[in-house]
């Protein structure tokens, strides 16, 4: 690293909420911020006025929260010394740049008409307004400096196109894929302005990263078409010297390898691609979220940042922490990473397992409010300790009905499994058994059940099978005496004695 001070940004546009490779770039630009004791900003590019979509600015800034990687300046987190942050309230600022592009003949007004640009794609479908058809068209470059000025001063549409240099070999270097060279051939002239005076994201995205002082342009692969035509503005403009340095990401892609992993897949593939649960303003469809499913916003970001990067070695779990340590940009793939919907499981499994019982209760307290009405931290705090290596996902909390109402209602195969017991079994002699245990623990619970079932001829196995069918109502769930300790003598006592009319 060079003595500049690393000022990196994220520039999603609000045209629908964030993608959760959204957010992985996000992370990316955020580590390498951190990493090197500099600035994380976040810039809304909201040029494309009529794309936009109601609600997901807010969206993005509340799915940075969430996963913990706030920027340190920028819509939503604080005014840094280069306010404001929003591309449409930057509107004015952009004209100067493209006249003088002009000015040094490196761009051009273009006066064509829908039906004018429709008239050269229906003569070559393949044409595109460059260095060959240019001369053909209605711009500056082919009228006399008083028709340009007549036209302008008359209010006809009309739009800035930067003027790209015929067959000309651009280069530049990529952090992550080396020198990359384009030929001019296959670039054309791109609005700088629009008709209605703002800018494409092309002229305001250099623009505000030269006015930012941004040191580090870290974003997704799909952008790396565009970066030799932003080199291009650089040098024409002047500020070569003070270019950032791309790094292009690669892709996130599907589970079978099959294309990117895009937002319209959603649920569809039977995981969420939202960081948070998102409503379409139009439709209502509602796409679900990794919050409302149970992930722990930790476990995402471990699981988002080996996805495409890589520190080297065995070790999987990293805090965030650590992996500001960790991360390098040398470390990031070329190819696309495939994403694994159960590989996001199993790093969630391991977060939920690693925290104390009080947190994992306290994470737990809005669905278990919701779902069962009370909420007792001591209790749910005990009840983690029997359930937290089951679970892979907050939601799984659901599943453990067992733990807040007595079983409604039992499988008749799990009856008939433990039915051996009917005639052997006396339920009163049960419940004495129970009430007798002095010191109520797992242990001595234990014991009392081993000296029950010899004195009435039961194996066991047999007398704990119908124990966990009484109390959790199937044939599976934590240790029975653990179980009896954290529900109660009463309660048991009641379900013991609800199974067994049953049998």
């Amino acid at each position: 690293m060079n003595s500049r001070r690393v000022r990196v940004r994220f520039a999603p546009s609000p045209t629908g909420p964030l993608h959760i490779g959204g957010v992985r770039t996000a992370l990316y630009n955020y580590l390498f911020a951190k990493k090197h004791g500099g600035d994380f900003i976040l810039r809304i590019e909201d040029t494309d006025q009529y794309r936009l979509v109601k609600g997901a600015e807010q969206y993005i800034i509340e799915a940075l929260q969430w996963v913990g990687i706030a920027p340190n300046e920028g819509v939503g987190f604080g005014d840094g010394t280069h306010y404001p942050y929003r591309q449409s309230e930057r509107k004015e600022s952009y004209r100067q740049y493209a006249e003088k592009l002009i000015a040094s003949g490196h761009a051009y007004y273009a006066f064509d008409t829908e039906e004018d640009l429709e008239s050269l794609r229906k003569t070559n479908t393949n044409a595109k307004y460059d260095a060959v058809t240019r001369l053909g068209l209605k711009n500056s470059l082919n009228l006399s400096e008083e028709e340009t000025k007549e036209l302008l001063s008359s209010n006809n549409n009309y739009v800035i196109r930067l003027k790209v240099p015929a067959n000309e070999e651009v280069v530049f270097e990529d952090e992550i894929r080396g020198t990359v060279k384009v030929n001019t051939i296959e670039m054309d002239d791109k609005v700088l302005l629009k008709s209605d005076g703002m800018p494409t994201y092309h002229l305001a995205n250099v623009c505000d990263d030269y006015v930012m002082n941004i040191s580090h342009v870290i974003r997704g692969e799909e952008w790396l078409p565009s970066a030799p035509l932003h080199v291009l503005l650089y040098r024409f403009l002047g500020w070569e010297s003070v270019m950032p340095k791309f790094a292009h990401l690669p892709l996130l892609l599907k589970p079978d390898g099959n294309g990117k992993l895009s937002k319209r897949d959603g649920d569809r593939l039977g995981f969420p691609v939202f960081p948070l649960q998102w409503t379409d303003p139009q439709t209502g469809e509602m796409s679900s979220g990794y919050k409302q499913n149970g992930y722990l916003p930790d476990a995402v970001i471990n699981m988002l940042a080996f996805l495409g990067w890589n520190p080297g070695g065995t070790k999987e779990i990293y805090t965030l922490e650590e992996l500001v340590k960790a991360f390098t940009i040398e470390r990031i793939s070329h190819g696309g990473a495939k994403f694994d919907a159960e590989k996001a499981k199993w790093f969630n499994h391991e977060y939920i397992k690693s925290k104390s019982n009080v947190e994992l209760a306290l994470l737990l307290q809005p669905i278990i409010e919701n779902a069962f009405g009370d909420f007792d931290l001591s209790y749910i705090s005990l009840a983690c300790n029997l359930i937290k290596d089951r679970m892979v996902l907050l939601n799984d909390i659901l599943s453990f009905e067992y733990l807040f109402n007595s079983p409604k209602k039992y499988d008749e195969a799990n009856l008939a499994k433990v039915a051996v017991v009917k005639g052997l079994l006396d339920i009163d002699e049960l419940e004495a058994s129970l009430n007798s245990i002095t010191n109520f623990s797992a242990t001595e619970i234990e014991a009392i059940f081993k000296e029950f079932a010899t004195k009435n001829q039961l194996k066991v196995g047999e007398l704990m099978k119908f124990l966990r069918v009484s109390l959790v109502g199937e044939l599976s769930g934590p240790s029975i005496p653990e179980l009896i300790v954290l529900i109660g003598k009463e309660t048991t006592i009641v379900r013991i004695r609800n199974c067994f009319q049953k049998l």
